[in-house]
């Protein structure tokens, strides 16, 4: 079983991937923190609450991070995820309580006190895990892997050269990719094919579980706004192809690849510049996803969902 925390800014792909992970056996979901993102930074720590008040996992500590990036102002994504950040359903009031504490300093007292080391699995800006490991650089020997969605080899979305949370914060996310620690890019190439169409939420909702009716409706909005935006026939599930990969390895394919970040062009801010032909002589800084198994990791989330919708009937 693999020790993960999740550092996101749910988020309709966030949601999916917080309870995938809160459904499956290969995990134990060490915590939760949160950053500003798809939504500011009041809005994704109460998202989190949200979800798993939803999924009844008020076991799992929640620390709320930063609320705007290191060194630049704040980019939401408001026309993807609505002015909640969670805008499709209704959502249970949020009754877990949070941590006192820090996200910066939950990730390092969390990851230190373990006595296995750790994965790390970001889902939105990183901005929260450079400073972590700015604050404590002891903590790169004891972080497994992180594992984040984030970046492109061929896509983009926010610009025509970059990925959304490599572009809010891409100081931050120059650190991480600088750090040394293992990292695998789980990134548009794949995530934009990671598609939970029509069809596929129509029969979620059919199941009609106490979670699957909730989720159903949020992932249409959330395909609507693709669909309108970008041309695609659902919802693409970004973070939770990422968080995948640590219940199934084989759910995508990796590349070894040198990632650069640029920071500083008038163009490509946020852009992962990626060696795809070894032109700089750089070794890898990170294991890049480059193809994917739809049908696995369409089959890994109807059975996590319908593993919460069945738990959560048995408590009644």
């Amino acid at each position: 079983m693999k020790k993960v925390l999740m550092d996101c800014d749910p988020g309709h792909d966030d949601m999916i991937a917080i309870m995938l992970a809160a459904a499956s056996d290969e995990i134990e979901l060490l915590g939760i923190t949160t950053v500003a993102g798809n939504q500011t930074g009041s809005k994704t720590f109460r998202n989190a609450l949200r979800i798993l008040t939803l999924i009844n996992r008020k076991d799992i500590p929640v620390a709320r991070g930063f609320d705007k990036p290191i060194v630049r102002e704040l980019i939401v994504a408001p026309e993807i995820h609505g002015v909640s950040g969670l805008d499709g359903a209704d959502f249970p009031e949020p009754s877990v309580k949070p941590l006192n504490m820090h996200a910066v300093d939950f990730i390092i007292k969390t990851v230190m006190k373990s006595d296995e080391n750790v994965y790390l699995v970001p889902t939105g800006p990183l901005t929260n895990i450079a400073v972590a490991l700015m604050k404590e650089p002891k903590i790169k020997d004891k972080i497994e892997r992180i594992v984040l969605m984030g970046g492109a080899v061929f896509d983009s979305n926010v610009t025509p050269a970059a990925e959304f949370n490599i572009y809010v914060d891409p100081e931050a996310a120059k650190i991480v990719f600088e750090s040394g620690v293992p990292i695998t890019m789980v990134g548009l190439d794949v995530t934009d094919k990671a598609i939970f169409n029509f069809s596929d939420i129509d029969k979620l909702e059919k199941t009609n579980g106490r979670v699957s009716r909730v989720v159903a409706p949020l992932l249409r909005f959330f395909g609507n706004a693709n669909k309108e935006i970008y041309g695609f026939n659902g919802a693409p599930l970004h973070d939770a192809l990422a968080l995948s990969v640590l219940i199934d390895r084989s759910v995508v394919k990796t590349k070894p690849l040198h990632v650069d970040i640029e920071t500083k062009g008038e163009f490509t801010r946020g852009e992962t510049v990626a060696d795809v032909y070894g032109i700089t002589g750089k070794a890898p800084n990170a294991d890049v996803a480059m193809e994917l198994d739809l049908k696995k990791f369409k089959s890994m989330v109807f059975k996590l969902i319908g593993k919460l919708d069945e738990s959560l009937e048995n408590r009644i």
